[in-house]
């Protein structure tokens, strides 16, 4: 095991606190938590891609980063939309 997969294995270890603040607080805080994990997962594959010398999830963080980002305001959109139908 050499530093860029320990490295990924902390940064996955971050994500556990991140999962149970989303599954515990209010959906704003939700969405912050979700975008965070993202963010954490994303650089977790950076550095198995590097680590593993494979540049496939090196694309793979990278479309992961785009897709959450984008995950994350589609689903604050549907959050406001049923705060309005309240």
């Amino acid at each position: 095991m050499n530093i860029w997969l320990a490295a990924a294995t902390v940064l996955l270890a971050a994500t556990a606190p991140l999962g149970w603040l989303a599954f515990r607080r209010s959906p704003a805080d939700g969405i912050v938590a979700i975008e965070l994990a993202g963010i954490v997962v994303a650089l977790a594959m950076l550095a198995i891609a590097e680590g593993t010398n494979r540049q496939p999830f090196g694309d793979l963080a990278l479309i992961l980063a785009a897709l959450s980002f984008g995950g994350s305001l589609v689903f604050a959109r549907f959050l406001e939309l049923g705060e309005r139908d309240e």
